[in-house]
């Protein structure tokens, strides 16, 4: 559980508490006003989103680069309304705006007991990805996650990511939790397109035009615990609303090679096509290719 945030942070707590119990039409209005705020006063990180569009673009101008830029600024602004939302959304609102479109690729291993392993990534909404997760299945959802330094943004963040019945396992304890709950019928939710450093041992491969090194631990994961691996794909629909499409990476009981890591680059490929087809949905703020191959 999170540790206790500072008292002098309560009446942030307050605002936001207060802010999502607006109706979603409202905090759209202030969504567009984030929107202009973010693009043409603060500029935030305006030069790592076009660069990142630049490098993994090469073929497109740059007029159509900056429409791009701008249309992700305006999703990542409905992103954020979203997610404070959470904190007094109904599950079955939830359940309505977020549609699994095929969820027997995963409830047929729920019937056989087993540990699933979803990949997802930073497009669509990731953070109701998790959360109706666990009101759509029947079996319980537990996402890995990288705990915040600030207490309080992680205690906030913390509740509206459970608040459905979700679970959260901080990186760090993955392996530990795996070893504890072995055989449990879940899924474990991994989001996979994170930056690996050189002291993670990462997977190197070509990611949109550019040298990318991944996290293994999904095949890691799933060859020790014979986890069954799907990809999550998330689409945005219309405002407010998305489509989930899972795929079957991988079947659990395949052999894997011990030295190579079939998994991630077929996660790797699905993503890049996801991207390719809706640019504007992916997290273009985050220094996704900060680290260089050796």
């Amino acid at each position: 559980m999170p540790k206790p945030y500072p008292w002098y942070y309560r009446p942030l707590n307050w605002l936001l508490r207060g802010l999502a119990h607006l109706p979603l039409p409202v905090l759209y209005v202030l969504a567009d006003g984030i929107y202009l705020l973010l693009t043409y006063v603060v500029r935030y990180r305006r030069n790592v989103v076009l660069t990142n569009l630049r490098n993994s673009f090469p073929e497109k101008p740059e007029v159509e680069l900056q429409r791009i830029a701008k249309e992700f600024y305006r999703h990542f602004a409905e992103v954020m309304v979203e997610t404070l939302k959470l904190v007094v959304m109904p599950a079955a609102e939830l359940k309505e705006r977020v549609w699994f479109s095929n969820p027997e690729v995963l409830e047929r291993h729920f019937a056989q007991g087993r540990t699933v392993l979803g990949l997802s990534s930073h497009a669509g909404n990731w953070e109701w990805v998790l959360t109706s997760g666990a009101v759509w299945l029947s079996a319980h959802a537990d996402g890995v996650y990288k705990p915040l330094n600030n207490p309080f943004f992680e205690s906030f963040l913390h509740q509206l990511r459970t608040r459905t019945g979700a679970g959260l396992i901080p990186m760090r304890d993955t392996l530990r939790d795996m070893l504890q709950r072995r055989g449990e019928t879940r899924v474990v939710s991994l989001l996979s397109d994170q930056a690996a450093g050189p002291e993670d041992r990462p997977y190197w491969t070509e990611f949109m035009h550019q040298d990318s090194g991944f996290y293994t631990s999904a095949d890691r994961l799933a060859a020790r615990f014979h986890c069954p691996v799907v990809y999550v794909s998330i689409r945005r629909l219309r405002r407010g609303y998305y489509q989930i499409i899972l795929t079957e990476l991988y079947d659990g009981d395949a052999p894997l090679p011990a030295n190579d890591f079939p998994i991630t680059e077929a996660f790797v490929r699905q993503l890049e096509r996801d991207i390719q087809d809706f640019p504007a949905d992916y997290l273009w703020t985050h220094r996704r290719w900060k680290h260089k191959r050796p």
